[in-house]
């Protein structure tokens, strides 16, 4: 099991990485291509999932926090040191930090 201090350092790269994703300026003209592509054909289901998929900090969260946490499990060699069961937890806990961090912030920036 990843110790209290890795599992902050994991959340606070998900946070990040959630950030990059969903509002950073740099990735806005590939956000515009997949706007694009979904106004072609707006009544596509896979299309308006990857649009929600690259809009909510929530959706991106998970599946960042599940990156994070396996390329740090496998680089570190800790993936077989536990039950898959735990890093399903694990993932639950980085994803649930990310998340907070990013109700912070967006609480900082509401006013």
């Amino acid at each position: 099991m990843i110790a209290a201090a890795e599992l902050a350092v994991l959340a606070l790269a998900t946070y990040r990485g959630t950030q990059l994703v969903v509002h950073d300026t740099i990735l806005d003209p590939a956000r515009d291509r997949v706007l694009a592509w979904h106004e072609n054909r707006p009544e596509s289901s896979a299309r308006e999932l990857l649009v929600t998929l690259i809009s909510c900090v929530y959706c991106t969260g998970w599946w960042v926090a599940g990156a994070v946490l396996a390329v740090y499990l496998l680089v570190t060699g800790q993936w077989a040191h536990a039950p898959v069961l735990v890093h399903g937890v694990e993932w639950l806990a980085v994803a649930g930090g990310g998340v907070l961090a990013n109700r912070w912030d967006d609480s900082r920036n509401a006013g």
